[in-house]
């Protein structure tokens, strides 16, 4: 690295110092940013195929959430090779998408999902990790997974329920609620 940086520096030689500072300053700005540490939250599984939703949080050196997209879904592609894949903007307007509301000291956001769990999804931190819970069975719980069985293609989905999976946030027992629209 050190080799690097030097063989830079001597290329920017001809231009002056402040431009070899600048160029230089400007790398070693790239090369210490941090990337957001992520804290997997939920997923969603669908009967259609072996494909996932999975939802992240997202929070800074500080331990705080982003600003920006604190918190992200994206699919993996267990049907391929386990990649990585962005939402569309339909499946985002339509289906898997949701809007979140960081609280000021973000620490905790809340997130209105498209599909209807009966209540929004609240993102907490709890120590140096951040969690999703949700009422089910009436009880607030840690949100592990929901379930969509739907039938049709395209346009013509049809959900014939939705089925959310957690544990008691008291009480550590596991929670279920099937939910049919």
């Amino acid at each position: 690295m050190v080799i690097q940086i030097r063989n830079l520096v001597c290329s920017f030689r001809g231009l002056g110092a402040l431009t070899a500072a600048l160029v230089l300053t400007l790398v070693s700005t790239s090369l210490c940013a941090q990337d957001p540490v992520i804290h997997p939250l939920f997923k969603i599984e669908r009967s259609k195929n072996a494909n996932i939703i999975q939802y992240d949080a997202r929070s800074g050196p500080d331990g705080k959430l982003l600003k920006n997209d604190p918190i992200v879904g994206y699919w993996i592609r267990l049907n391929e090779q386990g990649q990585r894949m962005e939402l569309t903007w339909v499946q985002k307007t339509f289906a898997f998408g949701f809007k979140t509301r960081l609280a000021k000291d973000r620490q905790s956001a809340e997130m209105d999902m498209v599909a209807d769990l009966g209540a929004p999804v609240s993102v907490i931190r709890e120590g140096d990790d951040y969690r999703a819970t949700i009422p089910i069975e009436e009880k607030t719980s840690y949100l592990d997974r929901i379930y969509i069985k739907a039938s049709g293609k395209g346009t013509k989905v049809d959900v014939e329920y939705v089925e959310t999976f957690g544990r008691d946030m008291e009480t550590g027992e596991e929670r279920y609620q099937k939910i049919v629209p």
